[in-house]
């Protein structure tokens, strides 16, 4: 059986309505008659799922193999970032670049956005790093974005559209899934500042083969306008998916889970955090660790606009099973001139293969 045919084979083990197998090299960019039908549709559930359900791509995954395909040791590094549109080409590559990772869990990625200069960010990342990937459509953005990015761009079109995130990787990458976490339609029914989307908050799940055997790498966005009980039903999603796939595998999951309920500022090291996010309780009960693969330190960052405003919390992490997770480090996300290109830090540490 081919890679393709048992991810879809899993696939129907959990509701076949927050999974996406299809692989394209490229996903195709929306209708212009797609925004009109937008700008003009009411704010309702079934409008929303009735333009996005069937937009192609919403319904396949980005997948560009990694130029060298080389399987790395029984130790590989594993980074998460949310890189807040991935705004900044060359100070991002240089800062993935410097922590040497081998897989990058990539959150808040832009195609085609005038916020990030319409470019592919993923791919444009990918190639200055000699890294293949897999990237999926988290939203369609109706607009040029939030209401600063409308101020600093006004007059500017998207050429596509698209934001989302993104798998990259140094080794092979044989399978991939996008998992949905919710039902659609939060920044539908609710814009934030008028920033309307078609989406889902999502996941995307990828086996990739190392030196040791296949490994299931999962990068995670969790809702932000969301509270503890929502984030632990997105959480229980994800893991049915990865239970239906994993297959043994170990696996590493690592995203921004928007964990906004723990305490702001450095985590003491007797904190419960299921005492107030569950969704560790969850992660804990399918044998997910995550004390070993992460600091105690808040993962926000203030940019130059002096957004977002303190205090920090940590929502950034990695969680591990069947690894053993060392040496874990929370990476300031800044350029030469110690100046923020994300509103988050990135997090990293070594997994090896038990």
């Amino acid at each position: 059986m081919s890679d393709a045919m048992r991810f879809a084979d899993k696939a129907a083990e959990v509701d076949l309505a927050d999974l996406v197998t299809a692989r394209v090299p490229s996903l195709p960019k929306p209708p212009a008659a797609l925004f009109e039908k937008a700008e003009e549709a009411e704010q309702t559930g079934s409008e929303h799922d009735r333009l996005a359900h069937d937009l192609p791509a919403f319904n396949a995954v980005e997948l560009v193999a990694p130029p060298s395909g080389l399987r790395s040791g029984t130790s590989l590094r594993v980074a998460a970032w949310n890189a807040e549109r991935l705004k900044h080409a060359g100070a991002s590559a240089a800062l993935v670049a410097s922590t040497g990772a081998d897989i990058l869990l990539l959150t808040e990625t832009d195609n085609g956005m005038a916020r990030s200069g319409n470019r592919h960010t993923t791919a444009d990342l990918a190639a200055a790093l000699g890294m293949g990937y897999v990237f999926g459509v988290e939203f369609v953005e109706l607009g040029l974005g939030d209401d600063r990015e409308r101020l600093w761009h006004r007059g500017e079109t998207n050429r596509v559209g698209f934001h989302g995130n993104a798998l990259l990787s140094r080794l092979p990458i044989a399978d991939a899934a996008l998992i949905r976490l919710d039902d659609g339609a939060v920044w539908w029914l609710d814009a934030l500042k008028g920033q309307r989307r078609l989406g889902w908050r999502m996941a995307i799940a990828a086996r990739v083969e190392t030196a040791a055997g296949p490994l299931l790498a999962v990068v995670v966005h969790l809702e932000s306008k969301s509270d503890p009980a929502d984030r632990a039903s997105q959480v229980a999603r994800l893991i049915t998916a990865i239970e239906a796939f994993a297959e043994g595998m170990p696996v590493v999951i690592g995203g921004d889970f928007n964990t906004k309920a723990l305490p702001p500022g450095t985590l003491g090291p007797d904190l419960d955090p299921a005492a107030h996010e569950p969704l560790f309780a969850l992660m804990a009960a399918a044998g997910f660790d995550w004390r070993e693969a992460n600091t105690a330190d808040a993962s926000q960052r203030q940019l130059p606009d002096g957004k977002p405003a303190p205090p920090f919390h940590r929502l950034d992490w990695l969680f591990t099973r069947g690894l053993d997770p060392l040496d874990p480090a929370t990476v300031p996300a800044t350029d030469a001139k110690g100046d923020a290109i994300s509103d988050h830090d990135l997090i990293v540490a070594n997994v090896t293969t038990r």
